[in-house]
């Protein structure tokens, strides 16, 4: 996916970019190919590659919740600032907190923040069920399955808001007993499965609204 291709996608989301924005990502693609030469945040290293896998993938929440009308995402299981940078840089007005469970990763991640100038966005190394603070909006991108994620994220949720899951193929990860989502009081509200442009691999992003 080249630039054009990119922001051709993006506005099929409803997504335009600034001037800012485009040499942001330009930055954050830059910076993610050098420290990755230093430790391991991701194989897919080719530009057009990350603009779709990273990038673009991230992005496709936006299909399912109106991010100009939230104010504060938590991103749990990070990794790399997927989604939650590029978020970030699109929807500059949230108000972002990264977690991720290695530490490496959260020096990278802070250390990000401050190369591409985001104010309100903090990376914090923390495993997300220690972590006590409650979101507007919670994601998780391939992160585990979804009876794991549950655990790791519906106490970080506030009442009547949402969990997005950010996953490939769910085939074999729905078969949770309703007691699970009792458990968390949460349900699934809907499920959006969808193929990535170009290479047509599977996506679903599952919505989940915690009720108490």
């Amino acid at each position: 996916m080249n630039n054009e291709e990119f922001k051709q996608e993006l506005k099929k989301l409803g997504i335009e970019l600034t001037k800012l924005q485009e040499q942001q990502l330009e930055q954050f693609y830059e910076i993610l190919i050098e420290e990755n030469k230093k430790i391991n945040l991701t194989r897919i290293t080719a530009k057009e590659e990350v603009y779709l896998k990273h990038f673009y993938d991230s992005l496709t929440i936006a299909k399912e919740i109106d991010l100009t009308k939230i104010e504060t995402l938590c991103d749990v299981g990070t990794g790399a600032g997927f989604p939650g940078i590029v978020l970030k840089i699109v929807y500059p007005h949230l108000k972002v907190t990264l977690l991720d469970s290695l530490l490496k990763r959260v020096n990278y991640l802070n250390q990000t923040i401050i190369k591409l100038n985001l104010n309100n966005i903090k990376a914090i190394h923390i495993r997300s069920e220690s972590y006590q603070s409650k979101f507007d909006l919670v994601t998780a991108r391939a992160v585990a399955n979804l009876e794991k994620l549950l655990g790791y994220t519906m106490h970080l949720v506030k009442k009547e808001k949402y969990f997005v899951a950010m996953k490939a193929n769910i085939t074999d990860e729905l078969n949770i007993e309703d007691k699970i989502f009792k458990k968390y009081n949460c349900k699934i509200e809907r499920i959006n499965q969808f193929l990535l442009p170009k290479e047509n691999s599977n996506r679903s992003l599952i919505l989940i609204k915690k009720l108490k």
